[in-house]
């Protein structure tokens, strides 16, 4: 079955170049109507051109697509509204949001300002929000919808310098989850991508050689499943050239220990037993570890 997007209206942040284009032309080459947002800064989050999204939008209407372009920073909710609203306008419905946009403020945790923690969490995480909560109505509405947040290797496993990066893009994590467990009765699918590519971001990180399989458009086939009709929801999916993983955040069977006054030297005496993977689960929720713990203090003791 081929994916096809003939009908539906997408955005996509953070599309003038890199992942975000890739994702825009590949979404517009399967029959979606785009919205290419950028606000063609710097890599750091400075300064600001339509340029980069209009290039975007030329490439789509030349090969015969739909896309408007949109200049609107994620991290001004009004802007952002007024982006979506304009969709509406145009096209009447929102079917996908990609949230794409994202900066680098790259620092040892010892030198970094809290500015430059504030921004990156401020445009990643608070950026995917003001675009997700402008939409989520909408495709209440039409009980559809399919969004994905850009979640990094750098959130779910680390790099040195990068913790201002990490958090944000962990914390994406976070509200994936949840969402897709709200948007579940109306049809909204809500997952995270996380890719290994060649962009502004990676171009100074790795060797040539390395940077050529690493090519943002091995990333998009990925991308394409999680916001296609039949998409997953709650998923976080890893891609980079070409080659696909899911990663999970499992639970340890565990143990039990009570309340003993030695309580705590017996989690200790435990940790390798509490902390063996054979029989780890992925729970359905938050409240499902609360249950699986009362579980097994009540049949201790029982």
């Amino acid at each position: 079955m081929t994916i096809r997007f003939d009908g539906r209206a997408a955005i996509v942040t953070g599309a003038g170049g890199g992942l975000g284009r890739q994702h825009a032309l590949a979404l517009a080459a399967r029959g979606a109507k785009v919205v290419v947002n950028d606000l063609g800064g710097t890599l750091d989050g400075n300064g600001g051109t339509p340029k980069a999204a209009q290039a975007v939008v030329d490439e789509i209407r030349a090969a015969g697509g739909e896309a408007i372009a949109s200049g609107a920073s994620v991290t001004d909710a009004a802007a952002v509204q007024a982006m979506v609203d304009e969709t509406m306008q145009t096209w009447g419905r929102v079917d996908i949001l990609v949230n794409n946009a994202g900066i680098l403020r790259d620092k040892s945790f010892a030198k970094m300002t809290l500015d430059d923690f504030r921004l990156v969490i401020e445009v990643h995480l608070m950026g995917a929000v003001n675009c997700t909560k402008a939409v989520w109505d909408i495709m209440k509405a039409q009980n559809y919808g399919r969004i994905v947040m850009t979640t990094s290797s750098t959130g779910l496993y680390g790099n040195f310098g990068q913790s201002n990066y990490g958090a944000a893009k962990v914390a994406l994590v976070g509200l994936m989850q949840t969402l897709s467990i709200e948007g579940a009765k109306n049809d909204i699918r809500v997952n995270c991508l996380a890719p290994t590519a060649a962009t502004r971001m990676t171009e100074n990180l790795m060797p040539e050689a390395v940077l050529k399989l690493l090519q943002p458009e091995a990333v998009t086939p990925g991308l394409l499943v999680l916001v296609s009709d039949e998409a997953p929801t709650r998923t976080i999916l890893c891609a980079g050239a070409g080659a696909f993983e899911r990663a999970h955040i499992t639970l340890t069977p565990g143990v039990f220990v009570g309340l003993p006054d030695d309580a705590a030297e017996q989690v200790a005496a435990a940790f390798a037993a509490l902390s063996d993977r054979d029989g780890e689960t992925v729970p359905e929720s938050g409240n499902a570890q609360g249950t699986i713990e009362i579980g097994k203090a009540m049949r201790a003791l029982a």
